[in-house]
């Protein structure tokens, strides 16, 4: 069995996670907080979940092409995206962002209001009460949002056949070679991946519960 579809999927979802979390984290607490205009940034962050992959995978296609500003850009300074593996990055990052943003939002919009006025209280910055306070009781939330994000961009397929392609070996990720096996007859190369995505993703939701349990343990030694 060829694992470096599996390997090029783990390696995209990986780093696409990684970006989502910051990015979603910050647009999950700025937006939390608005008082104004909540609605319509909640719209734009949450809109590539609700679009057919291949659109958001188009517009990134017309957004960093050779032809549009952003692509002349990364062209000048020696980066393109388009049939690359950073590519695919970019096509996962957007469409497990509102993944999670929206989780993480509802984390945020849960907590009990009287601890961040009890951190204010004690005179701690903003960026003090979110890391000691926010982030601590929020990170169930925050985690379970990663993990979907995780999955979110392990399984994605239209986005990326769009500005990536399915080049064997350098953008053909795990869905790709999977949707490639079976338009071959190749069913068994089909089996096989989609056995260890599965045990990819199950092994994910188990470590997501591991920590949880975990935190609740801990939570209830604190109290006692």
């Amino acid at each position: 069995m060829d694992f470096t579809p599996i390997l090029l999927s783990l390696k995209t979802a990986v780093a696409a996670t990684c970006i989502t979390f910051f990015l979603g984290i910050y647009a999950a607490w700025k937006t939390a907080n608005m008082k104004y205009g909540k609605g319509i940034l909640d719209a734009i962050f949450t809109l590539p979940m609700v679009l057919p992959p291949t659109v958001t995978g188009f517009f990134l296609l017309v957004f960093f092409g050779k032809n549009s500003l952003a692509g002349r850009v990364l062209m000048a300074h020696g980066w393109g995206l388009i049939f690359t593996w950073q590519g695919a990055v970019v096509a996962a990052v957007v469409v497990s962002f509102p993944l999670m943003y929206r989780t993480t939002r509802s984390a945020f919009e849960q907590l009990d209001g009287n601890l961040l006025a009890v951190g204010r209280t004690l005179g701690l910055s903003e960026t003090k009460i979110f890391w000691r306070v926010v982030f601590p009781n929020c990170f169930p939330g925050i985690l379970g949002a990663s993990i979907l994000s995780f999955a979110r961009a392990m399984g994605e397929f239209g986005a990326t056949i769009m500005i990536a392609g399915n080049i064997p070996g350098r953008t053909q990720t795990a869905a790709l070679a999977i949707y490639t096996a079976m338009q071959t007859g190749n069913r068994e190369q089909a089996n096989q991946l989609v056995g260890m995505i599965i045990l990819i993703s199950a092994l994910a939701m188990l470590a997501m519960n591991g920590v949880n349990k975990c935190q609740a343990h801990l939570v209830r030694k604190g109290g006692n």
